[in-house]
Formats: structure tokens, C-alpha cells, sequence
């Protein structure tokens, strides 16, 4: 039992790391001895405690390489499904860029129905995958105000943000459809064809209120939206 408490929490503050930027993904985390040294506790216990995270899709170990991180998602498991971004993270260097960040009348947002008067917090993002651009996403937050810096947002996930914000995200809806692009986001994701996939992510709190709406646009031509269930 003390073996197991403590790799859990060893792993716990690994993942407090990556939750924060302090591990930022696509770098590697300090290496087994440099970890042992730092918690003051054995190499098994080190072992157990990345084997977790790698199981939690969090990071992935390469031979004579090191432990990366592949995630900074609060949600990396959903039911016993890996999350799309760890997945894409194992194909290469994911990256993201915010474009945006502003706060618009809920008049102007697709959350104008439910949310009549009242300010959104709009965040819109680019993510590359090895320096190609493939998916545009454009975050409507109700009841929330800007972020100070914009590197709040910048080195952490959005579910990261909005616990730290005192949102918490209970269940997810998604709904994906095919779209034809429009001109700025044809340009954006430096496509010729018009076709790509649009996900809409509705997230809810505990209570019911929906606390994000999201709509992602992928080129998945460029690296196909999989998620991987363990049975």
C-alpha cells in the first residue's frame, strides 16, 4: 500500500507539471535518475508512476530517447477511449497558435438563444501537426471573462483554463458533420479542396449548464480523427 501511494503521488505531481506548462508537450520530461533524485525515491517507484501516465495517455517512452510528453488534456480518458490529441501527438510535433481572444455579445456567437445579453469569451486557435496546419478551433466560453496573459492560454489545455477558472467540465456532447470551408479557413489550413470535417463539442457541468461550446474544423486528409478504445 505504500509502494502504491507513493508512485501515486509521484505521479500525481509529474501530471501537475504537464497540467501546467512546466512540462510542456512534445519535450521530455528530467530522465529516471534525475526523477528518482528529485522525489528521493526508488527507480521502481519512478517506473510506476510513468508506466500510469503512459497508460493515461500523458506521455510515451522512446528507447534510447526519453519519456515524452504527448498530452496536456485534463480528459485524456474518456470511458477507456485515448484522446485524439495523444493520438496525434505520437505522429509528430502538434503545435498551437492563438489567432484570437476576445469578448463578443452573446449576439454574436451561436450561443446567442441561451445566452441572450450576456459576453462570451471567444478563443480561436490554429494546431500544426509538424508545422502543417490542420485544424482551426474556435472556443465560445459563457460567463467568463480574458485572461490577464494570453500565456494562460498558450501553455495550458482549455479544460486546464477552465478548471482553474472554477468550471468543470461533467460530460462532453460532440456532433461531427461534413462542411465545405470557408475562404479564411481554406487559407488557414492552406487546403485546395473545399470538403473537411467540423466537430461541435458542447460541455456541461455537473449541473447541467453548458460551460463550453467548441467548433473544431479538421483537414483530415492530413491526419484522420481516430479515437482508440480499450475493451
Amino acid at each position: 500500500m505504500a509502494m502504491q501511494i507513493l508512485y501515486q503521488k509521484v505521479a500525481d505531481d509529474i501530471k501537475k507539471n504537464i497540467l501546467s506548462g512546466d512540462y510542456e508537450v512534445g519535450t521530455l520530461i528530467p530522465t529516471e535518475n534525475e526523477l528518482e533524485t528529485k522525489y528521493e525515491v526508488s527507480k521502481i517507484t519512478v517506473r510506476k508512476a510513468v508506466e500510469q501516465l503512459v497508460s493515461e495517455g500523458y506521455l510515451v517512452k522512446k528507447s534510447g530517447i526519453g519519456t515524452r510528453v504527448i498530452s496536456n488534456n485534463l480528459f485524456n480518458k474518456l470511458s477507456k477511449a485515448r484522446s485524439y490529441s495523444s493520438i496525434v501527438n505520437e505522429q509528430g510535433n502538434l503545435s498551437k497558435k492563438i489567432l484570437e481572444v476576445e469578448l463578443l455579445n452573446a449576439e454574436e456567437t451561436p450561443l446567442k438563444e441561451n445566452f441572450k445579453n450576456q459576453s462570451i469569451l471567444y478563443i480561436k486557435r490554429l494546431y500544426s501537426l509538424n508545422n502543417q496546419p490542420f485544424i482551426v478551433v474556435n472556443h465560445y466560453l459563457p460567463t467568463l471573462s480574458a485572461p490577464d496573459k494570453i500565456e494562460e492560454l498558450e501553455n495550458q489545455s482549455l479544460y486546464t483554463f477552465l478548471k482553474n477558472s472554477g468550471r468543470e467540465i461533467s460530460n462532453f456532447k460532440d456532433a461531427f458533420s461534413a462542411v465545405n470551408l470557408n475562404s479564411e479557413n481554406q487559407k488557414l489550413l492552406n487546403k485546395t479542396e473545399s470538403l473537411a470535417l467540423k466537430r461541435v463539442r458542447r460541455g456541461y457541468d455537473n449541473k447541467g449548464n453548458l460551460i463550453e461550446y467548441t467548433i473544431s474544423i479538421y483537414d483530415s486528409n492530413k491526419m484522420p480523427y481516430e479515437i482508440e478504445y480499450e475493451i
